[in-house]
Order: structure tokens, then sequence, then C-alpha cells
């Protein structure tokens, strides 16, 4: 279950709210999960009074953050779980609304911060469920049952079809720029114009009317798929949903892998499982990041794997862990990231995960899971530092964890605590680093990294790969930023450590930003690049968020007073 703990019950902790993103279907209380075959239903039901913070009522099927944890959680029971599920229909249990989108109260009453991330961990999970259609054949529907509005209509926008009701009431509408003086979390006014090909100056209607659209100018202008009357909506979702699931191959047959609860151990000076663990230096606004693989080698099949299972284990391990300090410790702002481990291991996953992710729903759910919660550290608002040392693993999956980073630091020289030793740092490239984990601009991460130099990629996907790479030749070949010795190591770490600290962490936000998302931009760089900059904005202005702004006056009776200096 969901549930939001106060930090200040805790000595040892600072002061706070603590958000957990654990959940399960048992104890939802906004979501009903239900599975007819080949179909699954998600029935958004919100329960008014379980918002995730005291100060506000869900009501008309709002949500806050809360309602979005149960929602992503669900999405993943149904990938792992349910592999015969082939269609999920997104409807509401309300009568006459199908979702009035975030809740008013809930944005109007939060911090700047809790805003930002609420919008990111909103458009990530509505990210998920399109991922789900295009890699993994659960197409979402979206039967749109009564009035659809602002955040709603964004859930609907992630569905690959929508259906709304024809009652001559019901509308969809992206109402949050001529009532709140904000946007629509950004994916809104995105997905209408790139996805669903609106025309731009329909778009432009359509955004600034908060009564919306309905009925056939709904179909005509794009906004959703069909209309259905209300005598006729149950069935036709039905019909649709089947016919849509025709399209997937789903295995009818296949056993889902239950994805039972992390062990977790929360301290006040950091977070630990059992092969990720983070450690808080609060001092310098650091948090220690270091990613374990097993002793065990890879085993020989699939057959029988389950939740425990080392590369499935250890990404939901790193995707709660990246959730909890995004919500919980915005002040940590850079973290460390470091690998422990025989490469040969990583290796072993890897090339059985890899081998059967065209054949296996599994495997390939594996994947794109583990691409998913890249994706999720590339868009942070943290600066990311690699630091490569002997006895480090990062080879292939584990590499996309380095190039992920702002900056990789490879140790040229024996172990610090060892000087004696013959172990040396190395990194290791193989077919996984150059594309089965894209970036959100359909990039790999060394696409990335050397954008417009292809000749480059193509001599390391040529000769380099496979093999351990030394500190001097990844310096030389690019793919560090730089190699101190065993002399300087302690110093140029702590260094670049302490001079982060210095900086302004939005400078730093905005900076690192424009610098992990080179080349060509995607509805998916669209959305968050647009968040970062435009909401992340209009939401600490006057006209948003003043005394007399939009979002404090709504509902209030009162206009909004606007300065109307063009900015």
């Amino acid at each position: 279950m969901t549930v939001i703990a106060d930090r200040e019950t805790r000595a040892d902790a600072p002061a706070g709210p603590e958000v957990s993103f654990d959940a399960h279907p048992d104890t939802y209380r906004h979501w009903r999960l239900r599975v007819e075959g080949e179909i699954a239903w998600l029935v958004l039901d919100v329960d008014e009074n379980g918002g995730l913070v005291p100060g506000y009522e869900l009501k008309l099927n709002s949500y806050d953050l809360g309602v979005d944890i149960e929602l992503y959680d669900a999405t993943q029971r149904l990938r792992f779980e349910h592999p015969g599920v082939r269609t999920v229909v997104v409807t509401s249990g309300k009568d006459k609304v199908f979702c009035a989108g975030a809740n008013i109260r809930m944005l109007a009453g939060s911090a700047h911060s809790w805003k930002v991330n609420f919008c990111k961990f909103t458009n990530e999970t509505r990210n998920g469920m399109e991922d789900t259609t295009l890699h993994s054949g659960q197409t979402y529907l979206a039967a749109v049952n009564g009035a659809c509005a602002g955040g709603g209509y964004e859930l609907a926008l992630a569905a690959d079809h929508i259906i709304l009701v024809d009652d001559n009431s019901s509308a969809v509408s992206l109402p949050e720029v001529p009532l709140l003086g904000v946007l629509p979390g950004t994916g809104g006014l995105t997905r209408v114009v790139d996805k669903r090909g609106v025309r731009k100056d329909l778009a432009d209607v359509f955004a600034t009317r908060s009564d919306g659209v309905r009925g056939k100018t709904a179909v005509d202008w794009g906004l959703v798929d069909e209309i259905v009357p209300p005598r006729q909506f149950d069935d036709a979702v039905r019909r649709r949903a089947a016919e849509l699931a025709l399209r997937s191959n789903r295995p009818a047959d296949a056993q889902g892998v239950e994805l039972v609860p992390l062990d977790r151990e929360v301290t006040a000076d950091g977070i630990r499982y059992e092969y990720v663990s983070a450690e808080f230096d609060r001092a310098n606004s650091v948090v220690a990041v270091t990613v374990r693989v097993p002793r065990e080698s890879a085993p020989s099949t699939l057959d029988g794997v389950g939740a425990r299972f080392w590369p499935l284990q250890v990404t939901r391990e790193l995707d709660d862990l990246i959730l909890r300090l995004r919500a919980n410790e915005t002040e940590l702002g850079t973290w460390v990231l470091r690998t422990e481990g025989d490469p040969d291991v990583v290796d072993g996953y890897e090339r059985l995960l890899l081998a059967h992710a065209g054949s296996h729903w599994l495997a390939n759910e594996i994947v794109q899971y583990f691409k998913r919660t890249l994706k999720r550290l590339d868009v942070t608002s943290r600066s990311l530092i690699a630091l490569i040392e002997p006895g480090s693993c990062f080879t292939g999956m584990l590499t996309e964890l380095a190039l992920a980073c702002d900056r990789q630091y490879i140790l040229d020289g024996p172990p610090i605590d060892d000087e004696d030793s013959e172990e040396r740092a190395a990194i290791r490239l193989t077919e996984a680093n150059f594309g089965a984990f894209p970036m959100g601009n359909g990039l790999s991460r060394l696409e990335s990294r050397f954008y417009g130099h292809a000749e480059h990629l193509d001599w390391l996907r040529g000769k380099e790969t496979g093999r351990p790479i030394t500190p001097l030749e990844a310096k030389e070949l690019g793919l560090v930023t730089d190699a101190p010795d065993d002399i300087d190591w302690e110093d140029e770490v702590r260094i670049v450590v302490e001079s982060r600290a210095a900086l302004s962490p939005d400078a730093c936000t905005g900076m690192e930003a424009n610098h992990r998302f080179v080349g060509p931009e995607t509805v998916e760089t669209k959305v968050f690049g647009r968040l970062s900059a435009w909401q992340n904005w209009i939401f600490i202005r006057p006209n948003a968020s003043g005394a007399e702004g939009a979002l404090r006056r709504y509902g209030t009776g009162t206009k909004a007073i606007f300065d109307r200096k063009r900015v």
C-alpha cells in the first residue's frame, strides 16, 4: 500500500514527508485491476479521502502522486504477472466522470519541487504505457465514459485508441491554460499535436477552451478515435478491445512472474537493497550509489526464473531507489555511481537476455524495463558521476549506467587501499551498448556521446567490443572524462564533487538537461525538456502561483489577476 510517513517521528532523520512507491492491487485505494483472459480492466475509482498528504479531497476522480503510484504498479504487474493480457482498458468507475485530472488543491498547496517531480513521474508513467503498446504487445484502450479534463485527458492520450461516450455532455479538455494559468504537464500539449496529429490552430482553440470538445467534433479534430452512444458503449469497448488483442503476440499460456516486495532497509544515512545501495553524505550533498553483481553465474535458460533473477531484481531496486531519492532527498544533488563484481557474470546474464529478447516474453520485458529505468535516470535532475575503479564491473548493460552519467572517471593504478595489488580498472563495451537500451531521443548513449562522429562509433563497434579497455585507452577513445592515477585519484574525485556542490542547482539542472539529449527531438524529449523549462518556470510565476494567481484562486469565485507583461 502506498503510504506517506512523517519523518519528524524519527529523531535521526531530516524533517519532511517520505514517499514510498510500494503498492499492491490488494491495497489499492484508487484503482481496481481486473483480468479477463486476454483483456485487463484498469478502473479508476478514486477515494476522495485517500490523498497522499492532508489538505485536499480527490473529488471527481482527480488524482495526486498516490493515485499515479498505484497506476504505475498496475502497469508493471500487467507486464510481468499477466503475460497473457493483450489489451488493457482504462476506464472510470464513477458515473459521468472519467477523470478531472491532477487535483488543483494539491497543486496549489504543494512545494514547487513536489509539483515538478509529480509532473515528471506522471509523464514517465504515461510513457511506460505507450512503451508497453510499442514493445510488449499490451495495447492500451481508453474508454472515456464521462467528463475527461486536464491530466485525465493526458491519461487517455497515453492510450493507443480513445473511445468517448457520446452523451451530449462528456467532453475532452485541457483547461489548464484558461483556468489555472499553467500547462497540462506539457505531455498533453505535445501528444495532441505530435502523437495524434491535431492541426496546430485547432489545438490552440482546444487548449484555450475550458469546456473542451465533445461528440463528432472531437473525432473530426482527431482528439478521440470514435464516439459511441451510452447504451452501446460497453459492447463497443469490449469489441474494440478484442480487435486490438488480435494484433498482439503475447503468449497465451505463459506463467507470469510475481513482483514480490523488495527487501529494503532505509535509515537516515542511506538505503540498502540486496544488489543496490545508497550512502548519504549530507555535508557534501552527495549520494554514493553502488550496484553489485551476484557471485553465481547466469543460468543456462530462463526456465523457472522469478522476481529474484538478478537482471530483474537489480532493475527493480534501481528503479525504486531513483524514485525514492528524487522524491525524498531533494538536497542530495550529486549522485556518484559505482559497480562491484565480476564483469564476466554480467556478460553471462546479458547474453542470456539479449539472445532471447526477440522470442521470450520475459527476456523482452526485462530488457524493456532496464531501458525505462535508464531513461528515468536520464531525466533525473541530479548531477551524475561514474567512478570506475579496480573491482568494478562496468560492462555492457552496466556500462550504460556510466554512459548515462554527466562525467566518468577511471582510476589508472592499483586499488587505493592496496597498492601492491595487480588488479586494475577497466571498462567493457558489448553489443548492448549499440542500441539495446535507447534513450528518449531514440539514440544509444554512445550515439549521443559521439553525436556527429559516426566513424568513431563504427570503430568502437568493430574493434573495441568484448574486451577490457584500460584506463588510458578509455580516455583516448573518449569513453571517460579523465583517468587520474592512484596518487591523484582521491583529490581529483574530491575536487569534482566539491566543485559540483558549489554550483547553482538550478543552473546545473538546466545544463544537464541540455547536454544529455543531443540530436533529434521526439515526443519524449519534448515532454521532459519543456517540463524542465516551461512548466518549471510557469509554476513559480505569480500569474499561476502568486496570491492572486489562477492556481491559487481557482474555485474561489474570484478571478485571477494577471501581470500582463510578456516575458
